[in-house]
This record gives C-alpha cells, structure tokens and sequence, in this order.
C-alpha cells in the first residue's frame, strides 16, 4: 500500500461520487487506499460514499466539524507511508500521484508536493477572486504551504505531531506548513495541475454569511492562539501577510470612528469617512478590474477582521487527541 488518499466531506452528494472515482482511476497500479473522513452530512454523501470499495468514517454528532477536524479524522485512521489530502468536490488529476510520489523519492527533506488547484467555479465572486490573486502559495517552486491539499510524507507530519490540527477553522494548511519547516522540511508546487475544485454554488456574499456562522472566518485567530508560546510563533508572524493587512483595517476602522468626534464638525468627519470608504473600494476595484469584486473584497476584510478576536479567544482541545468518530464502512 503505497498512499492513502483522504477526501474530506460534508454534505456533498453532488461531487462525492465522482471524486471517490477520479482517486480510483489515480490509484490504478499505484495502491493504495481511500478514506472519505465526514463532518457529520445530512444529505446523501454516505450512501453515496459507502457504495465503492473504501473506507468511510465519521464524526461523532456531539463534536463540532471544522475545516482541521476532517484531515486528521481521516490521517487517524489511514495507513500508508503518504498522504493524499484534497476535497470531496475535487477530481483528482489522473497523472498527479505518480510524478508527486517522483519527487518526493528524489528529495528526501520535501514534506510534501503538491501541483495548481483549478477552480472551475466561475460564478462566485470569492472563487473568481481567489483565481485572480497572486497570492504566494500559488507560485511554484518551494512554498510555505500546500492550500487546498497534495501529497504528504508520513514520516514527515509525525515529525511535526499531527497532520492538521482539530481547532482550526481555517489555516490548517498554513498550520501544518509551519510545523513542517520548523522541523527542516520543505514544501513544494510542482507546475501541473494537482486537482480540478468546483466549490460551492452560492452567491459570495451567501458564502460569507455561511463561513461566519460556521466559524470559518475565525481560523486566523484561532492560528495565532494556536501559536502562541510555540517554537513556530515567529516564523507564523513572519510569514503570514495577512496580519499586515487585517492591522490595516482596523487602522481604517478606528479612524472611520474618531473622525467625527476629533473633527469641528461631525458633518465633516462622516463625509471623510464617506470619501475614504469609497476610496478604498475604489482602489480595490481598479485591482481587480472589476467593481463588483473590489466591494465583495472589502467587505470579505471586514468580516475576516471582526471574527480575528472571536478565533484567537476560542477554547482549545489538545489537537493530537483522538477524535470522536465511526467507521462507517471498513473497505477490508
């Protein structure tokens, strides 16, 4: 058995069945094992799931799912000497795992490798946006993460504790990079593509309101918790560009409130307020080249800056503990 392939799932019965059978056409002449590690679907992703030959496994009701919760639900039951992390609305690309697995033969301190994430939702603005940035973990070459998943070492993530870590809403990949490096492993971006995303269907904003009351937009507070008194808080801080951005907004924040009261007139401090916030939204749209996506980027900072603090005051669980969960069906 050579990889263990873990599809993380909640409630997604529309692109379950054809993930499960792109990671079986990929692992043709390779072996190894799929592991679909669920947060606890109401729709039909099980039944769906449970009619192939793979192991499928399951959260316990009473635990809360978050986006760190299902890599290690699934790392906790796989069994081979790598690990294929990627989403239940991916297909996998049919030559990836063998070119990964070259490499990762070639370069004994590479962690993991992973290859381009072609989103093919074109409707929501947040996917569109997130085609459109030149964000550094899509560049190639080394990288100091491997967002939206790849190909693992196992040696390397027992190394650094756990594969991702249970508290985390966001940033598990992130999370684990810098774990990974600060034992002297190494990321990589092969230029291929690694897997084909669909997303979700949902207007943006929808999406937004969703990932609030789910807690996903707390992930980078919860980050920084997590962080803090480790060995890795300085490379965290160091290499996370988002902590300059979020100190931006709330500098525009708190300057939006204290104009009106340091200003002779109220009137005129609103009105500044007025000009700056259309400014900024201005700015972004000339970036974007799109209005549309410079207003939805703004307002995405807004409710990323107000769940900042709800995430970094959350309570935290020991995130190598074993996590409460079924097995479905065993594929032996």
């Amino acid at each position: 058995m050579t990889v263990s392939v873990i599809l993380k799932t909640l409630n997604e019965e529309a692109r379950i069945g054809a993930a499960i059978e792109s990671v079986l056409a990929a692992l043709e002449g390779i072996g190894g094992e799929v592991i679909v590690a669920d947060g606890g679907s109401r729709d039909r992703t099980l039944a769906i799931a449970t009619a192939y030959p793979i192991c499928v496994v399951q959260l316990d009701a009473a635990t809360a799912p978050s986006c760190g919760i299902g890599p290690q639900l699934g790392f906790q039951y796989s069994r081979a000497p790598f690990i294929c992390l990627m989403d239940g609305d991916m297909l996998l690309d049919p030559g990836f795992l063998p070119e990964a697995h070259a490499f990762l033969a070639a370069h004994p301190k590479a962690a993991g490798v992973t290859g381009h994430v072609a989103e093919m939702n074109d409707t929501s603005l947040e996917y569109v946006r997130r085609g459109r940035r030149a964000s550094p973990e899509n560049r190639t070459g080394p990288i100091d993460r491997m967002n939206g998943g790849g190909l693992y070492r196992r040696a390397a993530i027992e190394q650094a504790g756990y594969l991702s870590d249970r508290n985390l809403h966001g940033y598990e990949e992130f999370d684990l990079g810098v774990r990974l490096r600060m034992h002297g492993w190494s990321l990589h971006r092969l230029d291929r593509r690694f897997v084909r995303h669909f997303g979700h269907a949902l207007n943006a904003y929808a999406l937004l309101l969703r990932r609030w009351k789910s807690g996903y937009l707390r992930g980078i507070g919860e980050l920084l918790r997590a962080a803090m008194g480790q060995p890795q808080w300085r490379q965290l801080v160091q290499d996370l560009p988002e902590l300059k951005l979020w100190a931006g907004v709330y500098a525009w924040l708190v300057l939006m409130v204290a104009l009106p009261f340091v200003l002779p007139s109220p009137l005129l401090g609103l009105a500044l307020d007025a000009a700056l916030t259309t400014g900024i939204v201005g700015m972004m749209s000339l970036r974007q080249r799109s209005v549309s996506l410079g207003l939805y980027a703004v307002v995405a900072w807004l409710f990323h800056a107000a769940a900042l603090p709800l995430g970094f005051l959350q309570a935290r669980k020991a995130p190598d503990a074993w996590i409460e969960s079924r097995v479905v069906k065993d594929a032996s």
